[in-house]
């Protein structure tokens, strides 16, 4: 079986519905990391020398190779990524080897049987 991670960069306040999207979408796990900063095309606006950010989160999520397109579209119309500029993005990178997750590829062998 294979696998790819997506990371998912977005505002704090869509974290909880993007994973929820995952999941139903087919992800079987994920690890949200908090407090992430960044910036876009724009850079962060400041006053009196303060800037202004909203909170950021990046989740990544170690999915099967077959479900991570369905994956990928469903966080981005969730986290109105290409509808909302300056949301977030998300990405896949291809992964060549993983332990740890035997009791995944369990589950995921059936579901991706029927997918295939």
């Amino acid at each position: 079986m294979r696998f790819k991670l997506i990371i998912c960069l977005l505002e704090d306040d869509k974290t909880e519905a993007v994973m929820k999207a995952a999941r139903v979408s087919g992800a079987t796990g994920m690890t949200v990391i908090n407090h992430a900063r960044g910036e876009g095309l724009e850079t962060s606006k400041t006053f009196f020398g303060l800037t202004l950010e909203t909170q950021r989160d990046m989740i990544m999520m170690l999915v099967e190779e077959h479900l991570s397109r369905t994956i990928l579209e469903k966080i981005a119309e969730v986290g109105e990524f290409d509808s909302k500029p300056g949301s977030g993005i998300a990405f896949q990178i291809d992964v060549d080897d993983a332990v740890g997750v035997k009791h995944q590829i369990e589950k995921l062998s059936e579901v991706v049987e029927e997918e295939i």
